[in-house]
């Protein structure tokens, strides 16, 4: 089966997760991580693509990102994928794939979706059992937005910045929302959007996006045929 086009749209935000070939541990020692955030350093400067929010999970990544062209996020993740599967697979003399295949993403509705998605990803630590607080997380990019700390990786999006006019008021802000969880259903959306490659938004959106690029956003769901006469139920 043909895979489906990568769905890009000048300004939109992409979340995007990669995850370990057949659940493989990405991390094992602290200076996994650390060389991933050396992978990710040039996302902006050699690839036009501007990281908003971010988890290094055991066996996978959140990303929250916006490319700057279709080719940026692809070249991206190819970049990423070559490097920090040379560097474990040398650490650990290892060989094979990596990755499992394709990283998966959902282009996402930034006014209804954005903010849902970075506490999705920065919280996700805190699902997983990992820790008990985002901020006990060093791997995440909860410390920029939530706590301020310098990040380089991180480049705050117009949503994010419109929470406050100074640092500690976005900050402040930002810090609040997570006192209460995410509805199980915006989980959900999330989750099967971006598993599914599909685009996360409603359905005027939706809309917009397959009239912009000609490619579908959801799947197609098929009827049920009526029982036969006389069928059990």
């Amino acid at each position: 089966m043909a895979r489906r086009p990568r769905c890009f749209v000048d300004g939109q935000v992409h979340h995007v997760i990669q995850r370990g070939n057949n659940r493989t541990a990405l991390f094992v020692r602290e200076n996994d991580y650390q060389f991933m955030v050396t992978c990710l350093k040039p996302a902006w400067e050699v690839h036009g693509v501007a990281i908003h929010a971010y988890a290094l999970m055991k066996t996978h990544i959140h990303l929250l990102v916006t490319p700057s062209s279709a080719t940026s996020l692809p070249r991206l993740m190819q970049s990423v994928g070559v490097r920090f599967a040379a560097y474990v697979n040398h650490r650990r003399r290892r060989t094979g794939a990596l990755f499992e295949g394709r990283y998966r993403d959902a282009l996402i509705n930034s006014e209804s979706y954005f903010v849902a998605c970075m506490r999705y990803i920065e919280n996700n630590p805190v699902r997983a059992g990992v820790v008990r607080r985002p901020g006990d997380f060093p791997w995440s990019s909860y410390r920029a937005n939530a706590l301020g700390r310098d990040n380089e990786l991180v480049m705050p999006h117009p949503i994010y910045c419109s929470m406050g006019r100074t640092t500690e008021e976005r900050t402040s802000h930002y810090r609040a929302l997570f006192r209460a969880p995410l509805p199980d259903e915006t989980v959900k959306a999330i989750r099967d959007n971006t598993n599914g490659a599909w685009v996360l938004g409603e359905a005027d959106f939706r809309a917009w996006i397959e009239a912009t690029t000609g490619q579908r956003t959801a799947p197609r769901f098929r009827r049920r045929r009526p029982a036969a006469p006389g069928a059990r139920a």
